[in-house]
């Protein structure tokens, strides 16, 4: 009896053991698991009045040195550029779109001279080969501002891009420190006088089982026009991780209202949803009535 006692109390420590080892994994998983902080960045210092993305401003395509130096001397709070490679030797990062080739600033003197302002940025890739001598100067960087990675690795409504190979990418980007923010979209279209589709439950539902198993906050960037006709699935979509946001953008051509914006600002998390659109569209959403929480 005395053995079956002690053999019992064995396994009962062994199993408490497994127990506690085993919420320590989950845990730490759940602590690598990051949120967005980007609007906590602002907030420290004093630039947005809550926690509303929709004040948060951004520069665009600022892929030159004179394009830098405005943006890191405006009322902006985000700094949008593409990165490319170079299309002559040396060949290395360099701020650029397509088809253009070369620029008067490389990625290494972009992030210089952003290091020493209170600017977020958002770096788009339009291909993988400049993707990892990019994280190699990103982490020699030593940015402390909220860096965003941005590339299209779905086809979308209307999309006829080429978009980045999914797990290629993901498999780059990974290694970057667990706050940076993955921003991560589908290839889109959209036609005048037509009817444009909106985001199907196909495309969105591929897009969450890519980034379910990521550390990251991931935010979805979302084409404006075509939001009226995605509501369900969208809010779908947010409702699968908290570290979950959309980046509300448009094309220069695209034809919306406010109106069509609406229901997600009135539905949705306000710190949830950031606007990446004119200014004049932007702070027009800040006149409508407060979401439910």
């Amino acid at each position: 009896m005395k053995a079956w006692s002690d053999r019992r109390r064995r396994l009962t420590c062994r199993l408490l053991l497994i127990i506690s080892a085993l919420v320590f994994v989950a845990f730490f998983l759940f602590s690598q698991t990051m949120c967005d902080r980007t609007l906590d960045y602002f907030l420290n210092l004093n630039q947005l009045t809550g926690r509303d993305a929709a004040e948060v401003s951004w520069s665009h395509a600022v892929n030159s040195r004179r394009a830098l130096t405005q943006a890191l001397t405006g009322s902006t709070y985000m700094i949008e550029a593409d990165v490319i490679l170079r299309g002559h030797d040396p060949k290395e990062p360099i701020m650029a779109h397509p088809p253009d080739t070369d620029s008067d600033i490389t990625l290494r003197e972009w992030l210089q001279e952003v290091k020493v302002y209170n600017k977020g940025i958002k770096l788009d890739f339009k291909s993988l080969e400049a993707i990892p001598p990019s994280l190699v100067l990103l982490k020699e960087a030593e940015l402390s501002q909220p860096v965003w990675i941005n590339a299209d690795i779905l086809a979308g409504p209307g999309g006829e891009a080429q978009p980045l190979d999914p797990e290629a990418f993901l498999s780059a980007v990974t290694a970057l420190p667990a706050h940076t923010v993955l921003s991560l979209g589908w290839t889109t279209g959209w036609t005048p006088a037509a009817e444009n589709p909106g985001y199907s439950w196909d495309v969105v539902r591929v897009m969450e089982q890519k980034c379910r198993a990521l550390g990251h906050p991931v935010t979805f960037p979302v084409r404006a026009a075509l939001l009226a006709q995605s509501l369900s699935q969208l809010s779908w979509l947010l409702q699968q991780s908290h570290r979950y946001t959309l980046t509300v953008w448009t094309g220069q051509n695209d034809e919306f209202t406010l109106q069509d914006l609406l229901p997600y600002r009135k539905e949705f998390d306000r710190s949830r949803i950031y606007y990446d659109l004119p200014d004049s569209l932007r702070t027009g959403l800040n006149m409508t009535p407060q979401n439910r929480t």
